[in-house]
């Protein structure tokens, strides 16, 4: 496209020649972005002058022009243009450059990203998307395969390699969860104490006038601590509604969840409103998948009512249930559940002294695992101090009165939690707090057969 520079031009200040300004011409692109025109219409008119000027005076000595005019008499069509279209080839040129380094800063912002893909080896760039750059981007996969195939005759052997180049494309998503949730110890014995707004607090922010809350309770909790943790909410003007299971082994299965379910949705749990589960890891694991479930998840709060879910089962984002099936007619332990934080733990260890003494070893046996995987201290502690702790669950005055109760709970739970929180998820599986447990069964099995063979070899 060809455009002349007509009379116009005068009105930017410039005297020339009316033939010479007639023979100008500049050749510039079919069309001229708006924002260029914009940017020149800014400029002043001095300066706008002073470019057309220069560029007059540049192309008079050796314009294009002049070489067209050698090449031929014939008349060159034109397009008249506007003043604000009367645009030399210098400052269209500037004009240019500056739009060049605007793009070179969002290109910068833009930062377009490469990797290889750890499953196919295929190249992959990821550019950012402007409405969400930190968290989707947009993809192109370009792989590299070869083939050879060898053919041996009698003359010859042929080799021939076969590559072939493939892409793809697509999206990627990526968001990392904002997990987050406190394990507050509780002032021993204080948790349904009606000064202590610990229990309460832990239910969440609710509109004034709201006065209801929910709570999943084991049901030897609800016999030994019911009527208080009833009270609790009484005294602060809040209607409690219960949902009372069985918390042991054979009850964790899914009906457990659905009795828990019908009662949310009796309740009407809003979206945000946490819910109290009382109990013990068996209660603590089936309230944390209805919580997983129930509007594609709640917040919940876990209270430990027994040694080993205060130091195990409340600090984890673990919950499940077993599963029976139909198939191999098996009950498989923990087969289905889920990764689910809590909003919120409560630990309470007054809560150890209403066990009895086996329920008090096997929490016992949980805090002697992290002491030989972590802690020489949390075993010398235990060795000297173990038998006392259990025969007095947890409530014998000289042990608390020295520390040594609350210092060997709370270690218990700094390692777990330690060894827990950077890999919630159980990306690796070699975890030293499950110490034991692979190999557990296979041990016992052997135990039993070395027991028998004694036996056999005995009275034979």
């Amino acid at each position: 496209m060809t455009i002349k520079v007509t009379h116009s031009v005068s009105s930017f200040g410039v005297s020339t020649d009316e033939s010479k300004r007639d023979e100008y011409m500049v050749k510039l692109s079919p069309s001229v972005p708006k924002s260029i025109t914009d940017m020149w219409d800014s400029l002043a008119p001095d300066v706008r002058a002073a470019l057309i000027a220069s560029e007059l005076k540049s192309n008079n000595n050796n314009g294009p022009l002049k070489q067209q005019r050698d090449r031929s008499s014939s008349t060159t069509p034109t397009v008249m243009m506007s003043r604000a279209s009367s645009v030399s080839s210098s400052s269209v040129s500037l004009l240019e450059q500056n739009s060049s380094i605007g793009s070179s800063k969002e290109s910068e912002e833009t930062e377009i990203m490469h990797e290889k893909c750890p499953v196919s080896g295929a190249d992959v760039m990821l550019t950012p998307l402007e409405r969400a750059p930190k968290n989707v981007f947009a993809f192109t996969k370009t792989q590299l395969t070869e083939k050879s195939e060898v053919v041996k005759t009698p003359a010859a052997t042929v080799t021939t390699t076969t590559k072939v180049v493939t892409t793809s494309r697509g999206w990627r998503n990526i968001f990392s969860l904002p997990i987050s949730y406190d394990v507050n110890m509780v002032a021993h014995g204080t948790l349904f104490d009606t000064v202590n707004s610990q229990l309460l607090d832990a239910t969440g922010v609710h509109p004034e006038g709201y006065n209801t809350r929910f709570a999943v309770v084991d049901t030897e909790v609800d016999e030994l601590y019911g009527d208080r943790i009833r009270s609790y909410f009484t005294a602060r003007g809040i209607e409690l509604t219960t949902c009372v299971i069985n918390g042991g082994e054979a009850d964790k299965r899914s009906s457990a969840v659905d009795t828990i379910l019908d009662d949310l949705c009796a309740y009407k749990l809003r979206r945000r409103e946490p819910f109290l589960a009382i109990g013990g890891g068996c209660v603590l694991d089936i309230a944390g998948m209805a919580a997983c479930l129930y509007r594609r998840g709640v917040p919940f709060v876990r209270v430990p009512t027994t040694l080993l879910a205060i130091v195990d089962a409340s600090v984890g984002v673990k919950n499940g249930i077993d599963y029976c099936c139909c198939v191999t007619d098996e009950t498989y332990k923990n087969r289905v559940g889920s990764f689910y934080a809590p909003s919120a733990c409560l630990l309470d260890p007054a809560f150890i002294a209403s066990q009895d003494a086996r329920n008090i070893s096997n929490g016992f046996g949980e805090i002697l695992k992290l002491a030989l995987v972590r802690s020489s201290d949390l075993f010398d502690l235990l060795e000297a101090h173990g038998t006392a702790l259990v025969e007095s669950r947890f409530e014998d005055e000289s042990l608390k009165q020295s520390g040594v109760s609350s210092r060997i709970i709370d270690v218990s739970i700094q390692i777990m939690l330690e060894e827990l929180g950077p890999n919630l998820w159980e990306s690796k599986l070699d975890r030293c707090v499950d110490y034991g447990k692979c190999h557990l069964d296979r041990l016992i099995f052997r135990l039993i057969d070395y027991y028998l063979t004694i036996v056999f070899l005995t009275f034979s």
